[in-house]
C-alpha cells in the first residue's frame, strides 16, 4: 500500500509491478438473462460521459511478450467476424440505450485491428457513423504499421477515423526481431513520415522499455527516434514478464538474451518520461505524452474516469447501466449467441456503490495528481495518512489542496492504486457496512 523508505524510490519503492490495471474489486457477478439483457437496451443511459470500445480479436503474428494473442488473421475467418459484428453493431446502434446520449469517443482495438481487410474496414466505419457521435468526437484505430497500406489508410480516413495508434514497441530492428515485429527499423520510420507528413489525423506511437536486447543506449535511440518521426503522441509501457508468452517459455530454458531488470526499466522510464518532457512534450499521463495539441487521448481518460462504454465483440469489455461487462474470447460461441439473437457470453457485474469515487481517484492517480477539495471531507480524512506515507517514501508531494506524484510515484502508479483500493477496504469510513462493500445488484434490472 505504501511502497518501501528507499533512498532511491524510482527503482527499489516496490519490487515490482502488479497488474496493468487497478481496481478496487468486490463486485459480483450477476446472472442477467436475455430478457433482462434486451430490457437495458430500451432504457436510457444516465451516464453523463460515453464512449465505444470495438475488439477485434486477430493478430497476423503472435509478438514474443504477447500474453493476449486470440486468434491469427486467417481471412475467410476474420471477414466472417467482421460481417457478424457490423450486424451486432447495427442493431446496437438502433436501440434507445445507443441512442439517448451521444458518444464523444470510439476505440477499436483487439488484436491488430489493421489487419482486416479494407472492405471489411469501410463497413465498420459505416456502421459506427449509425451511433450518435459528438461533433469533435475521437474515433481510433490500433493497429500495427505492416501491412497498413495505402488502401486502408485512406479508407480508414474516409470513413472517419481521425486517431491512429501504432504498436511500434521499438525502432531497433535486431530488438523488433526478438519481439516478433515484423518491419525493419527503416521501414517503420518511412511509414510514419508518410502518414504525419500531412495532418490528416493523429497518429501515436507505443513503445515498450524492457524488452530483451534493448539496452540503455538503444532505449534511448528509441526516445530520439519517436521525437523526430512526426508522431503527434507517445505512449511509454514497461514490459511486464507474463506467464504463457515465447518470451517467458525461452526464459524458462535459457535461450533469452539480456533484459533490463526492474530498477533498469524504471531508469528507462525516468529517461524516456524526462526527455520527452524536456523537448515539450506534454504529459497526459503517467504512461502518455503528447507533441501537439491535436492529440487528446480522449477515450483512454474517459475510461480510467469511468465513462459509460459500450463493448462489442468476442473478448470485448466495459460497462453498462453501471454494471461491468466483459464477453468470453471464444469465437464460436459468440457467433452461435448472435445468430441466435442471443446475448453473447459473458460476465456481467454487480455496480460498484464507490464507483464514482473509484473513478475520480483512478483517473486522477493515472495522471499523476489529485486536487483534494474534490473529495469529501471524511474520504480526504480517511486517505491522508496514506498520502503521507507516500510523501514520506519519495512518491509523492504534498502541495496545498493537492497531491502530486513524483517521478517514481508515476512509475509505480498502478501499484500505488492498487494499494490505495486496499488501504480504503483496510480501513472503512465509520459507519460503512458490509452491504455497501459487497453489491448485489441494482434496482429495476431483471438479475436470474
Amino acid at each position: 500500500m505504501t511502497g518501501l523508505s528507499s533512498p532511491d524510490p524510482l527503482k527499489f519503492a516496490f519490487t515490482a509491478k502488479i497488474a496493468a490495471h487497478a481496481s478496487r474489486g468486490g463486485a459480483r457477478p450477476l446472472a442477467l438473462d436475455d430478457k433482462g439483457w434486451q430490457r437495458w437496451w430500451q432504457e436510457a443511459t444516465g451516464a453523463r460521459d460515453r464512449a465505444l470500445y470495438i475488439h477485434i480479436p486477430f493478430c497476423k503474428k503472435r509478438c514474443s511478450f504477447c500474453n493476449f494473442f486470440e486468434n491469427g488473421a486467417n481471412p475467410a475467418r476474420m471477414s466472417r467476424y467482421m460481417a457478424a459484428l457490423c450486424e451486432n453493431l447495427r442493431q446496437g446502434a438502433e436501440t434507445p440505450l445507443a441512442q439517448s446520449a451521444p458518444f464523444a469517443a470510439v476505440y477499436v482495438g483487439g488484436g491488430t485491428p489493421t489487419d482486416m481487410a479494407a472492405g471489411d474496414l469501410a463497413r465498420l466505419a459505416e456502421v459506427i457513423q449509425r451511433f450518435p457521435l459528438t461533433q469533435d468526437a475521437e474515433l481510433t484505430l490500433e493497429g500495427r504499421l505492416n501491412g497498413f497500406d495505402e488502401q486502408k489508410w485512406q479508407t480508414a480516413l474516409a470513413g472517419g477515423f481521425n486517431r491512429f495508434s501504432f504498436g511500434v514497441q521499438s525502432f531497433d530492428t535486431q530488438v523488433r526481431q526478438q519481439a516478433a515485429r515484423i518491419d525493419e527499423r527503416g521501414r517503420v520510420l518511412a511509414r510514419l513520415a508518410e502518414l504525419t507528413r500531412v495532418d490528416e489525423a493523429v497518429i501515436v506511437a507505443d513503445l515498450i522499455f524492457g524488452l530483451p536486447g534493448q539496452d540503455d543506449a538503444i532505449w534511448r535511440q528509441d526516445i530520439a527516434d519517436v521525437m523526430a518521426s512526426g508522431v503527434h503522441g507517445v505512449d511509454l509501457y514497461q514490459l511486464i514478464p507474463m506467464p504463457g508468452t515465447h518470451l517467458d517459455r525461452v526464459q524458462e530454458k535459457g535461450r533469452l538474451g539480456w533484459a533490463a531488470d526492474g530498477p533498469q526499466r524504471a531508469t528507462m522510464y525516468g529517461y524516456g518520461a524526462q526527455t520527452l518532457e524536456q523537448g515539450g512534450w506534454q504529459r497526459l499521463s503517467c504512461s502518455h505524452w503528447r507533441r501537439t495539441d491535436s492529440e487528446q487521448s480522449r477515450y483512454n481518460q474517459m475510461a480510467k474516469g469511468g465513462a459509460e462504454i459500450l463493448p462489442f465483440g468476442a473478448g470485448a469489455g466495459g460497462n453498462v447501466h453501471g454494471h461491468g461487462l466483459m464477453y468470453g474470447r471464444d469465437l464460436t460461441p459468440w457467433h452461435q449467441a448472435l445468430a441466435a439473437g442471443r446475448r453473447a457470453p459473458g460476465m456481467v457485474m454487480g455496480r460498484n456503490p464507490h464507483a464514482e469515487l473509484d473513478a475520480l481517484l483512478r483517473g486522477a492517480l493515472d495522471t499523476g495528481g489529485l486536487v483534494l477539495a474534490l473529495l469529501p471531507d471524511d474520504v480526504k480524512a480517511q486517505l491522508l495518512p496514506l498520502f503521507q506515507t507516500w510523501q514520506q517514501h519519495g512518491l509523492a508531494v504534498l502541495i496545498g489542496e493537492r497531491l502530486e506524484l513524483t517521478l517514481a510515484g508515476r512509475f509505480w502508479t498502478v501499484n500505488l492504486q492498487a494499494g490505495l483500493f486496499e488501504y480504503v477496504q483496510l480501513n472503512p469510513l465509520a459507519g460503512a457496512d458490509a452491504a455497501s462493500a459487497h453489491p448485489t445488484g441494482a434496482a429495476g434490472h431483471s438479475l436470474v
